[in-house]
């Protein structure tokens, strides 16, 4: 309000957790955000949905929208692209994510249960070409010692009929609005079942989202004048 008016357009070239531009949005300017962590962008996106709503309409350009574009960003950079792919199901990086080894555990999720009781989901993304029936070892060894109700493995590669047979061998949680509901304990997602909708996490999400603070509700606001026109 001090260094605008409505229409002008608005850059942050580092934009980080989207402040800037949430600002800008409720204040009906035009704006411009630029971060260089998929993680950012990923993070303001829902932002602003969760405080405009559909009615907030924006483009996201450098992210990938088809496999092809997928596989450029893996093979660029392996940790931004984890970053990205744990987006994919709403998820949050691994607290403490450093460059090196991460024991196969890239993500973790949340959900209450019937109960109230808060559950956790592990991720593991792979970039790679090829999968491995030990990626599947790793996640569910993950899954167990981290104590997780499911374990997501999320690859760029298409998992075969044998490696899904061995995936339901680690059973079924029951949750859901009657505590009933079936959820495998292993669930094997690709990257392009994601982008294209075919496929998604399966969890009990019928409460509100814990795995991010959301935003108030925004109403569009119409700047008052500094000063009164004589």
């Amino acid at each position: 309000q001090a260094s605008s008016n409505e229409g002008d357009l608005v850059l942050d070239p580092f934009c980080g957790c989207g402040t800037a531009v949430h600002a800008a949005e409720k204040l009906n300017r035009r704006w411009i955000g630029i971060d260089i962590t998929h993680l950012a962008i990923s993070l303001i996106e829902k932002r602003l949905r969760d405080a405009f709503g559909p009615s907030c309409e924006f483009d996201v350009h450098g992210t990938p929208k088809d496999l092809a574009s997928a596989f450029d960003l893996a093979k660029r950079d392996k940790y931004q692209f984890q970053y990205w792919a744990v987006s994919l199901v709403n998820a949050n990086p691994s607290q403490d994510k450093k460059k090196g080894p991460d024991g196969g555990l890239d993500g973790v999720k949340y959900f209450y249960d019937i109960r109230g009781e808060a559950k956790k989901i592990v991720i593991s993304v792979k970039g790679g070409e090829n999968l491995k029936a030990d990626d599947l070892r790793a996640i569910n060894h993950v899954r167990e010692t981290q104590n997780a109700e499911i374990g997501l493995l999320i690859s760029l590669a298409k998992p075969t009929k044998t490696m899904r047979a061995e995936a339901l061998k680690a059973g079924i949680y029951h949750g859901g609005p009657d505590g009933k509901r079936q959820y495998p304990k292993l669930q094997l997602l690709t990257i392009e079942g994601l982008l294209d909708g075919t496929e998604r996490a399966e969890h009990p999400d019928f409460v509100p989202d814990v795995n991010f603070k959301k935003p108030k509700k925004e109403k569009r606001s119409r700047q008052k004048k500094i000063f009164d026109e004589e």
